[in-house]
C-alpha cells in the first residue's frame, strides 16, 4: 500500500504563523506537525509516501523533509497548482498510485492509534474504500457519515442538520476506482471537487465502502488552540527525563523535562512535562508544564508555561507569566525595565495579543 499526504492547504487560520511557513511544518513538542503523521503512516506499515504540496511551499517541504531517509520512508513531492479541492488533490497524485491501493492522510491531522487493524481489514474484504470515523459532539464542522453495518449508507458535508455523530477524521484507504469516481463528480459551490461527493458516488454506483470507527484521540491542527492541545497530548506522553544540556547552580528539574545539547539552564526552575531545544538559555526563569521551546530560544527573568516557542524567540524581562501562547521563529517578547513604562508593538496580520 502507497501513502498519500495533502498538504497543500494555506493555514488561514494559523495566520500569522503561516505567512512564513507551512501549517504543517509548525511544530509540535518540538517536531513538524506532519512528523506525526508520517510516522502514523509508517506504523500503519506504508513506506512509499507522496506529499501533495503547492507551487509556494513546495521546497519547505523539500528542505524539511528532504525524501524522507532519515524517517525510514520515500518521499515524493507533487504539486497542486491551484486549491480545487481534496478529491482534486488526490487526482494529481494517479500516476504516483499506479493501480495499488494507497492510505491518505490530511497531513494536519494527528492520530494517535493503530489504525494496523483498520488496514488488515481493508485488505481482507476486498473494499474499494475504507473510511476512518470517530464520534464527535459537534459533528457539523466535519464530513458526516451514516452506516450500515460497517458499511457506508451515504455521507454529507458539513451538514447544518447532522444525520449522524460519526465525522470523518481526515484518514482514509482507497483503490483505484476512486479516481474514476472524481472524474465524475463535480464541483461543489465552494468551486472544489470534495472527497465526500467522490465517497458518494462510490457509495451510489454499489462500490464496497466500508467504514472503521477509532476510539483514540485525534485532532484537526487547524488551530492555534488546537496545536497547543496537541502539544500537551504529545509532552504528556514522555516517558523520562533526559538532560544532554548544562544545569547551572540554584536551577531544579521537577517532573518530565528533555533538554538539548548546548543549552544553559541557570537560577531556573524546569517543571514537566517540557521539552527544551539545543543551543537555548534559560536564566532567572521558570518554564511550567507543557511549554515545547525550539532551538536557540533565549529566556531571561521570565515566566512561561502551556505554550510553544518556536526557533531563535526570546522574551526577556516580562513580569507577567504568559501563558497558552505561541511564539513564531525570531519572535521577541521584551518588557521595558525603564520609564516611562510603556507598550512598544510591532504586530504583524491578523496577530493577537491579550495584556
Amino acid at each position: 500500500m502507497k501513502g498519500l499526504v495533502l498538504c497543500a492547504g494555506k493555514g488561514t487560520r494559523l495566520r500569522p504563523l503561516t505567512y512564513t511557513t507551512a501549517k504543517h511544518l509548525i511544530p509540535v513538542a518540538n517536531r513538524p506537525v506532519i512528523e506525526y503523521t508520517l510516522d502514523f503512516m509508517k506504523d500503519a506499515g506504508v513506506t512509499e509516501v507522496a506529499i501533495v504540496v503547492s507551487p509556494e511551499n513546495k521546497e519547505l517541504f523539500k528542505e524539511n523533509l528532504k525524501d524522507g531517509a532519515h524517517l525510514g520512508i520515500s518521499i515524493e513531492y507533487i504539486v497542486q497548482e491551484q486549491p480545487k479541492g481534496i478529491a482534486h488533490a488526490v487526482y494529481q497524485a494517479k500516476d504516483f498510485v499506479k493501480g495499488d491501493p494507497f492510505l491518505l492522510v490530511l497531513g494536519d491531522n494527528l492520530i494517535f492509534e493503530d489504525i494496523r487493524p483498520a488496514v488488515e481489514q481493508f485488505s481482507e474484504v476486498q473494499a474499494d474504500a475504507l473510511i476512518l470515523l470517530a464520534h464527535v459532539e459537534d459533528p457539523r464542522a466535519y464530513g458526516v457519515a451514516v452506516l450500515e453495518n460497517d458499511r457506508i449508507k451515504y455521507v454529507v458535508e458539513k451538514p447544518k442538520d447532522p444525520p449522524s455523530d460519526l465525522a470523518i477524521v481526515g484518514v482514509y484507504m482507497f483503490r483505484k476506482d476512486i479516481f474514476k469516481a472524481i472524474e465524475n463528480i463535480k464541483p461543489s459551490w465552494r468551486g472544489e471537487l470534495e472527497i465526500t461527493d467522490a465517497i458518494g458516488y462510490l457509495v451510489q454506483n454499489n462500490y464496497s465502502v466500508m467504514a472503521h470507527v477509532i476510539t483514540g484521540w485525534w485532532k484537526d491542527t487547524g488551530k492555534p488552540e488546537d496545536l497547543l492541545e496537541a502539544n500537551r497530548k504529545i509532552l504528556d506522553n514522555m516517558k523520562q527525563t533526559v538532560v544532554l544540556g548544562s544545569l547551572e547552580k540554584n536551577s531544579s528539574i521537577q517532573g518530565r523535562v528533555r533538554i538539548g545539547k548546548g543549552t544553559i539552564i541557570a537560577g531556573s526552575v524546569i517543571r514537566g512535562p517540557a521539552v527544551i531545544g539545543e543551543n537555548c538559555r534559560v536564566i532567572n526563569s521558570y518554564v511550567g508544564p507543557y511549554t515545547a521551546i525550539g532551538n536557540g530560544v533565549s529566556l531571561e527573568d521570565c515566566e512561561i508555561e502551556n505554550s510553544i516557542l518556536m526557533d531563535l524567540s526570546n522574551v526577556a524581562n516580562v513580569t507577567s507569566r504568559i501563558d497558552s501562547s505561541i511564539l513564531g521563529k525570531g519572535a521577541r517578547v521584551i518588557q521595558n525595565g525603564g520609564v516611562p513604562k510603556v507598550a512598544r508593538l510591532v504586530v504583524g496580520d491578523l496577530s493577537f495579543i491579550q495584556f
